[in-house]
């Protein structure tokens, strides 16, 4: 390098001054990627010479090893980094480092053709991260050369980022750029060989131009001593430069995608499943999607960390890109690499972007269709359904297009084989209904025992008719947004009016109205007995081996869900209990024999029981005893 010769200062554009003041103090919220910003310009550099070069060689000028080379001096304070990219003339430079939030790469995508330009896998128009550089440096020196310019081209710019930068012609031999960072004295610590690799791998691991710094090696004697004199130097490369979702899937084996996801969710198990997919058209995006084999600590804070990593054109975005996938899938991992999305300038979040919705639709419908897949594998699925259910079921309360899919993934425990474990379908359940069955019951309650033992199920085990046990906290919240699957509605046997549809015959229809013709007068008085405490007497027929069962109205909210709402604080208004008599039960008969205040006591114990046998509360339970007590002692 010779003496600068043409040496002029100039000005920055006022708006520059301004947010070159923004971005030195507040615009990026992490410090450490400055080092991501000028790798990906000098990626970004790289891929323009590859381009340029197609239509002449020449430009390489021999040296067509496209590389980028960081180096440090802890001695002078610095970091230099540098690339044997397209390099800038003196226009260049003053257009591309004078104004902010312009890298080149608009006007470079102008002037390529339909081909070239589909296939150029440029980083994109970032045009500020050159001036990320200030948040640790207090002085940036730039030089660089045109590629297929003169020697005597190349450009020297400097600022301290204040106003103003300084512009002179120099000599320079290689083409491209190097970039030379005097640090903050709060900086040092970037001028560091661990350091520094750490970030390139963090930020820049799969960026396709290798990432190189120097190593140092001195012989040793036999004694184990450095012999002075020795040291050589060599560069090695610091990051994989190649994309593994970049690749086709035929090129990836199981171990591999294996691996990636262990580093992508840091996570010592291997995934149950992934789904690898490149999609082209007015959308162009890759997308590597995992489904964990454990759930996270904080999996049920609705307000944790998750998402995907973001890429953009293999440059890492954000960690947690939160907006691809629904809360519901809040537990899926992976990768998302697209070169369609709006970025603010710090590239930190994401604009106001309808692609963003297209591309959350697309991955949502990808995960789905990972998790159907995977559940053709009943025993890989019943451990994702005992690690992720409770999460998958907030899904048809959240994401009403997709509804129907999610449903489709739900697993319950039911009356088909009374155990606790989660593992029947809702297709299961349908293709078992009975001829002439028109709906899918259920039963909420506290735990599965209550559950399996309610005795709103005893005429459907009498009948053979299937019904689902939820006991899960989420259920009934569940439940109150699936209202239909594969053209069945769904019925709550504790609420409302029983219909068993086509199920009953007439004959059975005709000898309950009789039933309850005869049992009027009873009713009546029993009504009158409990006065304000229930809503409604009634005879029914849902019950075979209890005297009574408390129902509650169809669209009222159920027991259990009453109680999460207060223990939340919400006070909830008083709700009635529909009362339900089985005829046929010894103790109804000794109710219907019995007057006075044993009458009265009978009644209120009925309805007592009723209630605790749903996991109800009573408001007095020491009235209770007492009844009871002067019952057993009459």
């Amino acid at each position: 390098m010779t003496t600068a010769t043409h040496e002029e200062t100039l000005g920055f554009q006022t708006e520059v001054k301004q947010l070159l003041n923004l971005m030195i103090h507040s615009l990026y919220s992490n410090r450490e990627i400055f080092l991501r910003e000028l790798i990906s310009n000098a990626a970004d550099a790289c891929d323009k010479l590859r381009y340029a070069a197609l239509d002449n060689d020449a430009l390489y000028e021999g040296d067509s090893e496209l590389r980028v080379e960081i180096e440090h001096d802890q001695d002078a304070n610095t970091i230099t980094l540098r690339d044997n990219g397209i390099g800038m003339n003196r226009e260049d430079v003053i257009a591309n480092l004078g104004t902010i939030a312009r890298s080149g790469t608009a006007e470079f995508l102008k002037q390529m053709s339909g081909e070239q330009q589909k296939d150029a896998k440029l980083i994109g128009q970032f045009g500020v991260g050159f001036y990320s550089g200030f948040i640790v440096a207090d002085e940036v020196t730039v030089r660089t050369r045109k590629a297929g310019t003169d020697a005597s081209e190349g450009v020297e710019w400097r600022s301290k980022g204040e106003g103003e930068f300084s512009v002179a012609d120099i000599e320079r031999e290689k083409h491209g750029t190097e970039i030379i960072l005097h640090l903050k004295d709060d900086a040092k610590e970037f001028a560091d060989d661990y350091r520094l690799q750490s970030l390139v791998r963090k930020y820049s691991d799969h960026i396709e131009v290798p990432v190189r710094m120097p190593k140092t090696e001195t012989a040793k004697d036999d004694e184990g001593n450095d012999i002075e004199g020795s040291e050589v130097t060599t560069w090695e490369t610091v990051n994989e430069a190649t994309a593994l979702w970049a690749r086709p899937k035929s090129e990836v084996s199981d171990e591999e995608y294996k691996a990636f996801y262990k580093h992508v969710a840091h996570d010592f198990s291997d995934p149950l499943a992934w789904s690898h997919n490149k999609v082209e058209g007015k959308l162009e995006y890759t997308s590597l999607l995992y489904v964990p084999g454990r759930a996270p600590f904080d999996m049920y804070e609705r307000d944790g960390a998750r998402g995907v990593k973001l890429y953009v054109q293999r440059v890492f975005i954000m960690d947690d890109a939160e907006q691809f996938l629904p809360l519901y899938l809040r537990f899926i991992k992976g990768v998302l690499d697209t070169r369609d999305l709006s970025l603010n300038v710090s590239r930190e979040l994401l604009q106001q972007d309808p692609q963003v919705d297209k591309i959350k639709g697309a991955l949502t419908k990808r995960a789905l269709d990972m998790l159907k897949k995977l559940s053709k594998d009943s025993e890989q699925y019943q451990t994702f359904w005992n690690t992720f259910g409770s999460v998958l079921k907030e899904g048809p309360g959240e994401d009403f297009a997709n509804r129907e899919k999610v449903a489709g993934l739900l697993r319950f425990a039911s009356t088909h084989n009374d155990t606790a474990t989660q593992d029947q379908s809702l297709a299961d359940y349908v293709e078992r209904m009975k001829e002439g069955q028109k709906k899918i019951y259920y039963v909420v309650a506290d735990s599965f025992n209550a559950a399996k033992n309610s005795p709103h199920l005893e005429i459907f085990r009498k009948k053979g008719i299937e019904v689902l046990l939820l006991s899960d906290r989420i259920d009934e919240w569940l439940m109150s947004h699936l209202t239909e699957f594969d053209g069945k509605s769904f019925a709550d046997v504790a609420k409302g009016e029983l219909d068993l549809g086509d199920v009953e015959d007439e004959a059975e229809k005709k000898a309950q109205e009789e039933t309850a013709k005869a049992k009027e007068d009873l009713v009546k008085r029993v009504k009158e007995a409990l006065s304000d405490g229930v809503q409604e007497v009634k005879v029914t027929h849902r019950l075979t081996d209890s005297p009574a069962c408390v129902v509650l109205p169809e669209h009222e909210m159920g027991y259990q869900m009453r109680r999460i709402m207060e223990a939340a604080g919400q006070k909830m208004p008083e709700v009635k209990p529909i009362l339900e008599l089985n005829p046929e039960h010894p103790l109804v008969a000794r109710l219907e024999g019995a007057d006075g205040e044993l009458f009265t006591h009978l009644a209120h114990i009925l309805l007592d029981q009723a209630i605790i046998a749903e996991g109800g509360h009573l408001d007095d339970p020491a009235a209770y005893v007492k009844r009871l007590n002067s019952v057993l002692t009459a």
